[in-house]
């Protein structure tokens, strides 16, 4: 029984610059979008450290810590550099929710 991969490599479009220069523009679009567009300061309220903080919805919230969490938060110090186990603070994310219901953190899609 011979069996057929599914896998196929990234297509190339070196025969075509138009379509590598849109693919590249829409590169550029989709890191403003999710990395940096809507993002805005929350500081922990525990331990002070800043981080940028975008509410997608009631359930997604994406964290970009502005420093190695393991040398910012207390809460990963302690964890000894086991950090992989932990999503994030606990603290931190009772700073965000708090940041939410103060309505300094606007939910982008509160419908969910």
């Amino acid at each position: 029984m011979t069996m057929t991969s599914t896998w196929a490599k990234a297509p190339n479009y070196a025969s075509s610059p138009a379509l590598v220069e849109a693919v590249r523009a829409q590169t550029v679009v989709d890191h403003h979008t999710y990395l940096e567009q809507g993002l805005q300061e929350v500081e922990c309220r525990a331990c002070g450290t800043c981080v940028l903080v975008r509410k997608n919805s009631v359930r997604h919230t994406s964290i970009q810590w502005q420093a190695n969490p393991t040398e910012a938060c207390p809460e990963f110090a302690g964890a000894g550099g086991r950090t992989g186990s932990m999503q994030t603070c606990p603290r931190l994310i009772s700073s965000i929710d708090h940041a939410v219901m103060e309505g300094i953190v606007e939910i982008r899609d509160a419908t969910e």
